[in-house]
């Protein structure tokens, strides 16, 4: 891992609206959000659409087999930091600052929509490339308030998991999910000036994935703040 300071000016704010959905192989209200959640990844270009598994309902008969602790402890972050509490699922975050109800495709639009000045004003430009066996992500000037900085962080992603359940309040269902978070690396810390971070491609890519995605938040301790940037390699 790599930072180098830039001497590059800042650039218009262009960038996509993050869609994190917190899902469970447990929850019979989860399906339908799942299914609109590849809808959008695939319907929009201007949408990274993620899906985080937790492991909330693995208590009441089945073990997500793609759920991680620290999508869980993710997921309550975001509403410790709102200071609502509200943890559910199928839940979804937008842009790390607003959350709804992940198979309600109204509201998820409305929600994208609601973001979208603060997307444009707000955060940095962001360039993704790979280069000498490394990814390359190269970040413009701070434009707006990014208060003490924000993390960088690379998602590795596989673009499809399909699991069979087998107990549980989805017993006997196959179910697909698209873009699926299988672990998060953090890249280093931007503090609003032209940065470059860099990564080795093995690092970025492992077996179980199929690219990934980087994002740039605000975030101080446990607290999660907005989305500042957003990117995916090509092949999500």
């Amino acid at each position: 891992m790599a930072v180098l300071a830039l001497a590059t000016p800042a650039a218009a704010l262009e960038r996509p609206a993050v869609v994190e959905l917190f899902t469970s192989q447990g929850c019979s209200s989860c399906p339908p959000a799942d299914a609109l959640l590849k809808d959008v990844s695939r319907e929009r270009p201007d949408v990274i659409a993620l899906s985080f598994p937790v492991d909330i309902w693995d208590y009441i008969g089945w073990k997500d087999t793609l759920a991680k602790p620290e999508f869980t402890a993710r997921q309550k972050h975001y509403a410790q930091s709102r200071g609502d509490h509200q943890v559910y699922t199928p839940q979804i975050i937008v842009d790390g600052a607003v959350h709804g109800v992940g198979s309600d495709k109204q509201q998820l639009t409305a929600l994208v929509e609601s973001t979208s000045a603060t997307r444009h004003n707000v955060g940095t430009s962001m360039k993704i490339s790979e280069s000498d066996g490394m990814v390359v992500v190269d970040l413009g000037a701070a434009s707006g308030d990014i208060g003490h900085g924000a993390g960088v962080w690379l998602l590795r992603v596989s673009r499809a998991k399909s699991v069979s359940i087998g107990r549980g309040e989805n017993r006997g269902r196959h179910l697909t999910y698209a873009n699926v978070v299988r672990s998060l690396v953090r890249m280093g810390q931007w503090t609003g000036t032209p940065s470059r971070f860099e990564l080795p491609l093995p690092e970025a890519r492992t077996d179980d994935t199929d690219g990934y995605v980087v994002i740039v938040q605000k975030s101080w301790g446990d607290v999660l703040g907005p989305i500042l940037a957003a990117g995916k390699s090509p092949d999500l």
